[in-house]
């Protein structure tokens, strides 16, 4: 069992809940406090949903009915976050079948292969998260540093940081589990000869040889007038 591909598998499952968690959650963009007249309220908006609450504890949130009213960089993310958490999970997929320690998946090499493709699965995974969340933090800090943008200003929402946690994680494991398989080839593999089984004659033969071997000195021989 190789330390490096449980780290990776860790890093790249890790990765893949992070990016599912913030593909949902609708706190992508939330209202400023600089540009808000009443604090007790704000707004955050997610990929699917728009929603509102208050220091009262309501909320209410309504999703986007149509694709067609929805901004460009808003589908683009949808897209980008879509293909991340897919290749996420058969990053994940491919990771388990392709580890050691499991009993399934062929051959070793066949196995460092799956891990290859794991590895390559989960960069590109981690990539196309870390493009849609920066896209969306582009267009956030564009609108919010535009003196002429006289409309409601958002801040970076949690779901943003979750992202680019989530797609460092995938990224990272993903490296490992390429860089793994380097490793297994370097690792030299004991050879051993069979020399066939040991005879019973050839045995009988040492073991008669040995004993000549052993034995030393004169040879005494005795008659019947060696007891009158």
């Amino acid at each position: 069992m190789s330390m490096a591909q449980i780290s990776a598998l860790v890093c790249g499952v890790g990765g893949f809940g992070a990016l599912v968690a913030a593909t949902t959650s609708n706190e992508w963009k939330v209202t400023t406090r600089a540009s808000s007249v009443i604090t007790a309220t704000w707004v955050y908006q997610g990929l699917w949903m728009n929603c509102a609450g208050n220091a009262l504890g309501s909320f209410h949130c309504r999703p986007h009915f149509t694709i067609f009213k929805v901004e460009g960089y808003i589908q683009a993310c949808r897209g980008l976050m879509i293909a991340a958490v897919s290749l996420g999970f058969f990053g994940s997929i491919f990771a388990l079948f392709g580890m050691k320690c499991t009993k399934v998946g062929g051959s070793e090499k066949a196995k460092a292969k799956l891990a290859c493709l794991a590895g390559i699965v989960f960069i590109l995974s981690g990539l196309c998260s870390m493009t849609g969340c920066s896209l969306y933090a582009n267009k956030i800090t564009t609108e919010f540093f535009d003196p002429l943008f006289m409309e409601q200003k958002y801040e970076l929402g949690a779901a943003l940081f979750i992202g680019w946690a989530g797609a460092s994680l995938c990224i990272i494991g993903g490296v490992i589990f390429c860089f793994s398989i380097s490793d297994n080839n370097k690792t030299p593999r004991m050879s051993y000869t069979y020399n066939g089984p040991t005879s019973v004659t050839s045995s009988r033969t040492k073991y008669h040889g040995e004993g000549d071997f052993k034995t030393t000195g004169p040879s005494k021989q005795f008659d019947k007038n060696a007891y009158v």
